[in-house]
């Protein structure tokens, strides 16, 4: 059983595959960070005085005498939140994480050599002979 795990771990596409997902763990990571350190605060000051999108909620439950001004306020008094400024960020950050991968895939396929045409089978060269014999 040993043997079979270690020829299964070392087949080429599983090796591509952990390696895939270790990549495109720290590359969420940057694209996370951009979308949150660079991209959201240019956002929030072109929409109106440097909004900050992941304090942006609607509270859901009655806070009474408590003051709520973030999400974190919302969250440790146990009252509900719709937060719907970090859906908007994940959305953000999937969008360019989609669009990041559609141009490197894009490139790798240009870079890819034209396949070449597969060779017409015998026996249709044969039925094209008779097609056009008997056309004559």
């Amino acid at each position: 059983m040993l043997s079979e795990f270690k020829a299964f771990v070392m087949r080429g596409n599983v090796l591509d595959l952990a390696v895939g997902v270790i990549i495109g763990a720290a590359f969420g990571k940057i694209i996370t960070s951009f979308t949150d350190d660079l991209l959201m605060p240019l956002i929030g000051l072109v929409t109106g005085g440097g909004v900050d999108f992941s304090n942006k909620f609607i509270l859901l439950g009655d806070p009474g005498d408590k003051v709520i001004a973030t999400l974190a306020d919302a969250k440790a008094a146990g009252i509900g939140a719709f937060a719907y400024g970090s859906f908007v960020t994940a959305v953000i950050n999937f969008l360019i994480m989609a669009f990041v991968i559609f141009l490197i895939v894009r490139q790798a396929n240009k870079m890819r050599p034209p396949e070449p045409e597969a060779a017409t089978p015998e026996d249709v060269l044969l039925l094209r002979d008779i097609r056009d014999s008997l056309k004559k």
